[in-house]
């Protein structure tokens, strides 16, 4: 009877805690929709005109020469969107697939066009797709409520996250589908039926589950490119687990590869092709995805190959990892608003720290990694493979255009909290906090004594460090039940940032 309450009150206690994460987070995501002077975040104008143009016209419009004026942009841009300038002719997203628009246009009708209602329908996906976060890290660690928290929180309290999820655009559904494919792929890899050439239910489970994965893939190409990742992870999940992890030596080919790939590819093509076929037709060729239209009208966007003739291979590849670093955490408004250096300088310091953790983490745990069951790793490789994947196509656009912007990362935020939660657990273990905190306690004397001799001291770098070797080291002399709750503190710090981020540098900047 006791453990039976000990369970449920665990039980509650969990809950309890990701709806207050969920919670916090619309409260956060609320205030950065209503303070948020509108159009004041990247392309919002446009994605509110292909809104209005399906809801008043009740057909998809087609994007044409003219519709990104790019001297027009910056002016507005410039004078910070005032009412006489109107953003009637910003309309360069009228390529992007239809499902969001469809969605947001039933808002637009219900609530005659207001901006505030569209905002906060992307803070409601938002908070779906930090219970799929949840859920994912749930299923892959079942029994380790704090890590599943720590990257639901990772997700929710990036503060350059907030302002996105706070703003028109279709990213956030697109981001929520995408984890909605990495929990079905992980529960795929994770659990042994019977399999597709055993038992009568066996092939039933298969066949409900690649119908399901192919509705969402379906659904996420109709929503946004960045989706497309989906295809190969579904390909390498059904393909690995056929040669590592299947047991049932029985199933042929058919039954282990073709039947899967076949289902789940069949059923996106389905949902996708009047949409590719249109796409087709409008644009000609085989511009299924109007890319090369929208390539083709953002004329005066900055090209890379001129800027690297401008600034040379070394001071490109300097201003392409700081500005991705900034945009990743906290740049607001049209990449125009940068928050206090110091606070750069603090995340930056503390990534670091978490990066060690988790090569900490990978080197001091190896064997028990490698423990680990089969599609436990198979779930942990998916989530890694998702993230790289997600790099890829932001290195790709960017070999074409500047688009040195961080947000272009958020599709890969689920595998990027959980990895963050694992580094940060391990580098607050207490052997690893002594020897982080005596690593920074030396870092500091180093900088004070080399203050001493040239007489130019970097204050802030040696407070940062001084004030790290303190933090690592209270938390190396506190008793082991104080851990979850030290482990707590980083998010509660980005929760604190979030509101820093807005009333701070946002709000005052329009003022």
């Amino acid at each position: 009877m006791s453990n039976g309450k000990t369970h449920y009150l665990l039980l509650i206690t969990h809950y309890f805690s990701i709806a207050l994460i969920i919670v916090a987070y619309l409260v956060v995501g609320i205030l950065y929709a209503v303070k948020t002077p509108p159009w004041q975040v990247p392309d919002e104008p446009a994605h509110y005109n292909y809104i209005k143009y399906l809801a008043e016209n009740y057909r998809f419009p087609v994007l044409q020469m003219g519709d990104y004026p790019h001297n027009y942009l910056e002016e507005i841009k410039d004078k910070k969107f005032p009412p006489e300038m109107s953003i009637e002719p910003l309309r360069y997203e009228f390529h992007q697939p239809p499902l969001y628009y469809i969605l947001a246009a039933v808002v637009y009708k219900l609530f005659a066009g207001r901006l505030l209602p569209l905002r906060l329908l992307s803070v409601l996906l938002g908070c779906c797709l930090l219970w799929v976060t949840y859920h994912i890290a749930k299923e892959i660690f079942p029994g380790d409520e704090t890590l599943a928290l720590g990257t639901t929180a990772f997700v929710a309290f990036v503060p350059m996250h907030i302002a996105i999820t706070a703003a028109v655009n279709n990213d956030t559904l697109a981001e929520l589908i995408l984890a909605g494919i990495l929990w079905m792929l992980v529960r795929y890899v994770k659990t042994s039926p019977p399999g597709l050439g055993g038992t009568e239910g066996g092939r039933a489970e298969g066949i409900g589950r690649f119908v399901g994965l192919g509705v969402l893939m379906g659904l996420g190409l109709l929503t946004k490119i960045t989706t497309l990742v989906a295809i190969p992870l579904a390909l390498v999940a059904v393909i690995v687990k056929g040669i590592w992890l299947e047991q049932d030596q029985k199933s042929n080919f058919a039954q282990r590869y073709l039947f899967p790939v076949t289902c789940f590819l069949f059923l996106t093509c389905l949902l996708t092709l009047p949409w590719f076929v249109r796409n087709a037709s409008v644009y000609g060729g085989l511009d299924i995805f109007g890319l090369q239209r929208h390539d083709a009208i953002v004329v005066g966007q900055p090209r890379t190959a001129e800027w690297l003739a401008q600034l040379g291979a070394t001071k490109f590849a300097q201003d392409f990892i700081l500005t991705t670093f900034r945009s990743f955490w906290a740049q607001f408004g049209w990449m125009g608003i940068l928050v206090d250096q110091r606070i750069y300088l603090i995340l930056a310091l503390f990534c670091a720290v978490v990066g060690l953790g988790l090569a900490l983490f990978f080197a001091t745990n190896y064997t028990n990694f490698t423990n680990l069951s089969p599609q436990k790793r198979m779930a942990l490789g998916l989530l890694a493979l998702s993230a790289l994947l997600t790099l890829l196509s932001y290195l790709w656009y960017n070999l074409k255009f500047v688009q040195h912007q961080g947000r272009y990362l958020f599709p890969a935020l689920v595998p990027l909290g959980l990895a963050f939660a694992l580094g940060l657990r391990e580098i607050l273990a207490r052997d690893k906090a002594k020897a982080v905190a005596l690593l920074f306690l030396t870092g500091a004397l180093i900088l004070a004594a080399k203050g001493l001799v040239t007489g130019d001291f970097n204050k802030l770098s040696i407070l940062l460090l001084g004030g790290a070797a303190a933090v690592f080291g209270i938390k190396a002399l506190l008793p082991e039940r104080y851990d979850d709750l030290v482990f707590a503190l980083p998010y509660l710090g980005l929760f604190g940032l979030d509101l820093i981020c807005l009333f701070r540098f946002i709000v005052p900047h329009f003022q």
